[in-house]
């Protein structure tokens, strides 16, 4: 059969998900929330069963990963990583619980930017969990997919939040709230049309770097500086967030805008004085004021981990949408 799996793009809550999981460890932090919606660009696969081994075809690369499939291969190849670790370490959860055979997968296209904060990732663990719960008939729910993503993922060196599986819910707009190891997720109603504007911004960021400097202010703040980077991706973050859904009930694109410049400049505030190297990230800056698109766009903030990978803006129209585009 057939799969396509989407990228996703976080639109308010960046963060909040790992943020939200230290209230396993101090109960005082607040609960994370995230708004996140599918792209149109993602991951095409044929897939079809194999007898004994895990194969991964993609365009990204020449190579065609291959291996047994059995526990002990499919871990060592998981901590290699690389692209193929985030196969094998799915394959590895998914035979660790069910009786399953090999795996074939020819991800014959790829259209969504990699490396560029839109999940490319977490779209391959969600296509290899998808897999074998369509062709084994496992009966896992979209939740169960998310979760077996999420564990194969960590199962590799990347160290993802749980917020980046949420590409398994396709193009739908969904609020995803992050409660120590408990998460919710609840569709949003979109009032009308928004037009967003993605932006490779062709520079570069070093997401380990953000992760491991933010990560540094949890679980106890001990200075202004890390009380402040928990109050943002707790208290105000969640508030902007809640507000976010709000407009795009009621299909305002305006207040919408307005929120997304809000959030940056808050996030910019709480966050840079923690991670200066990668979030004070010029280029993204440089974009959000550049002057000849100020007519025409409503608000915009960064994407993923912030830093100067992507870009998102927002605008009135398509005719509006064009005119930032060229």
């Amino acid at each position: 059969m057939k799969l396509f799996v989407p990228g996703r793009i976080c639109i308010f809550g960046e963060h909040t998900d790992w943020a939200g999981g230290y209230r396993r460890i101090n109960g005082k932090l607040e609960i994370g929330n995230a708004l996140i919606t599918g792209t149109n660009q993602g991951l095409y696969a044929e897939i079809k069963p194999h007898p004994s081994k895990l194969v991964f075809k993609t365009t990204l690369t020449d190579q065609v990963f291959e291996t047994p499939m059995n526990r002990e291969s499919l871990l060592e190849e998981a901590h290699k990583g690389g692209i193929f670790s985030y196969v094998a370490g799915v394959a590895y959860q998914v035979l660790t619980h069910y009786r399953v055979h090999g795996l074939e997968i020819n991800n014959y296209k790829t259209d969504l930017p990699v490396r560029k904060g839109l999940s490319s990732s977490a779209a391959t663990c969600v296509l290899v969990a998808r897999a074998f719960n369509r062709l084994y008939d496992l009966k896992m729910t979209i939740r169960g997919e998310m979760e077996f993503a999420y564990l194969g993922e960590i199962t590799t060196p990347s160290r993802c939040g749980r917020m980046d599986q949420g590409c398994a819910y396709g193009d739908r707009p969904i609020i995803m709230s992050f409660d120590g190891d408990r998460i919710d997720v609840k569709e949003v109603a979109v009032g009308s049309d928004f037009h967003f504007v993605i932006v490779d911004l062709c520079a570069g960021k070093d997401t380990c770097e953000i992760l491991n400097k933010l990560n540094k202010c949890y679980p106890f703040a001990e200075n202004d500086l890390q009380r402040n980077v928990q109050e943002y991706l707790g208290k105000i973050s969640s508030s902007i967030t809640n507000r976010a859904v709000t407009a795009i009930e009621h299909g305002d694109s305006k207040a919408l805008g307005k929120l997304m410049t809000e959030s940056q400049a808050a996030f910019d505030k709480a966050c840079i004085p923690a991670c200066p190297s990668q979030l004070t990230s010029p280029v993204l800056h440089k974009l959000l004021s550049w002057p000849t698109i100020q007519p025409y766009i409503l608000g915009g903030k960064g994407v993923g981990s912030q830093g100067d990978g992507t870009a998102q803006l927002i605008v009135k129209d398509e005719k509006t949408q064009n005119k930032v585009i060229d």
